[in-house]
């Protein structure tokens, strides 16, 4: 039962779950035990070196020693990310452009890498009309059909471009191409109810665009996981947050060791499910029983996103640049001091690895909540001086994009949410105005989250609306 959620939540939460049983029994996606890893098994994209090569001393174009070069970087790549085959080879005609994408199955973005003046423009057709996302890159003087992949993402084709020198920046491109397939091999666990923009709820509308599948859990089984946590797993998972921790303030031992179970139980329910994101809209509801921000905590440290609150559009947020960059997200609330121009974030959770499941971990307090005043959060303390992109995927089809860097954090936090992170933007009182100016609803909630993550990502933003067909919308 959700406990602190309005009616109408309340009212939808009978009828959501019951869309999201019809879909997944309609698609048996009851079987969890076949559904692949996306992080792990591996994702095929197709290669295509677009024309002939051209001598190494003339013309417009890329000689064969720098085809190699590219070739060896792109092994480098498929060995380092673990989870992408390119398919590759040449084509310089749309038929061998087909019997390439034929090779490396209907789901395989599209990596098109120039050669010459027109060789792009001989192979593309069967790609656009197909509708496969494609991304081109062309290297300083290797033609010039750099002028026609925007134009084609005008027309509402799902193209984008890199155009530069550096084959560093190839890794970028596969990162960012393999999250579509990835996102199609992904089933995420939600407690009902949902919250978010609609699309974001709409089990139907997430699986044409997205193609995640939703499994919804029945509270009852979550109740009977956290009675079956082995007791002495429980103190060992305690006494962990207890060694690491910089200071205790507020939480007893039995509301850590209550927490600590919680955080069990979750970890079981997602390996249970071989899910790669959760969403909770019944967390405050479990106070009594331990709350479920370790948990939470534990998970994103994982690589796997837990959104509280059942925010859905931040779920997205967390999954896609996750799956991109391997890195994990700071969902919280906003407020602004435009004398200072600046923009704090504010939640009572979040990872403690924000640079992935392989990165240092931050120092946190263990705290009560903030605003239940009980239990036990984290109270994290992120890096200052990092540059951080507040990010939020809305309506399935627009990203809410802005950049800042962390000036403040507290050693001690007195008010707003536990953890909190105090970042100075371009322009605050541009971002107050802006606010959410792509959400067409009103609820708090809806309006208030944003995603922080580490880095500047709104190029990379840009780069996946563009294969995605979405907008970006630059808030500040």
């Amino acid at each position: 039962m959700c406990e602190n959620c309005t009616r109408r939540d309340f009212l939808s939460t009978t009828a959501m779950a019951s869309l999201i049983l019809a879909a997944n029994q309609a698609r048996g996606a009851g079987g969890s035990s076949e559904t692949p890893d996306p992080q792990q098994s591996k994702v095929r994209i197709c290669v295509i070196f677009s024309g002939t090569p051209t001598p190494c001393d003339r013309s417009w174009g890329v000689c064969e020693p720098e085809i190699k070069a590219l070739q060896e970087r792109l092994a480098e790549i498929e060995k380092k990310l673990g989870n992408v085959e390119f398919v590759s080879g040449r084509a310089t005609t749309a038929e061998e452009s087909v019997a390439l994408l034929k090779q490396a199955g209907d789901e395989a973005p599209v990596l098109v890498i120039n050669l010459c003046i027109g060789g792009l423009l001989r192979v593309v057709n069967p790609i656009l009309e197909g509708g496969r996302p494609l991304a081109v890159f062309s290297l300083p003087a290797s033609g010039h059909d750099w002028m026609y992949p925007f134009r084609w993402r005008q027309e509402g084709k799902r193209v984008t471009m890199f155009t530069t020198s550096d084959y560093g920046e190839l890794e970028r491109v596969t990162r960012i191409l393999r999250v579509i397939p990835q996102m199609r091999r992904s089933r995420v666990v939600v407690f009902a109810p949902l919250r978010g923009t609609p699309p974001s709820c709409n089990p139907e509308l997430i699986k044409s665009r997205l193609g995640v599948d939703l499994i919804v859990v029945d509270q009852k089984r979550f109740d009977d996981l956290l009675e079956s946590v082995d007791p002495q797993k429980g103190q060992e998972e305690a006494e962990a947050w207890i060694r690491d921790a910089k200071e205790i303030i507020e939480p007893s031992r039995e509301d850590i060791l209550k927490a600590a179970r919680v955080s069990l139980a979750l970890a079981q329910l997602m390996d249970e499910e071989k899910a790669q994101g959760l969403a909770v809209g019944t967390c405050m509801g479990w106070l009594d029983r331990g709350f479920p921000c370790l948990g939470f905590t534990k998970l994103r440290n994982r690589g796997i996103p837990a959104a509280c609150e059942g925010d859905m559009d931040s779920l997205w947020t967390m999954m896609l640049f996750g799956f991109m960059f391997d890195i994990a997200g700071f969902q919280g609330n906003s407020t602004f001091d435009t004398s200072r121009n600046v923009v704090w974030t504010a939640h009572c959770v979040g990872p403690t690895k924000m640079d992935g499941p392989n990165g240092p971990s931050a120092p946190y307090l263990l705290r009560s909540h903030s605003e239940v005043g009980g239990g036990v959060v984290p109270e994290i303390q992120y890096r200052i001086g990092q540059k951080i992109s507040r990010v939020k995927l809305v309506n399935l089809d627009t990203l809410l994009v802005s950049t800042g860097t962390i000036r403040e954090v507290p050693p001690k936090s007195t008010r707003a949410c536990r953890t909190q992170i105090v970042t100075e933007v371009n322009d605050a009182a541009k971002m107050v105005r802006q606010w959410s100016r792509g959400i067409q609803v009103e609820d708090m909630m809806t309006l208030l989250h944003r995603v922080v993550f580490y880095g500047d990502h709104q190029q990379n933003a840009q780069h996946l609306a563009d294969l995605m067909n979405w907008q970006v919308i630059v808030e500040g």
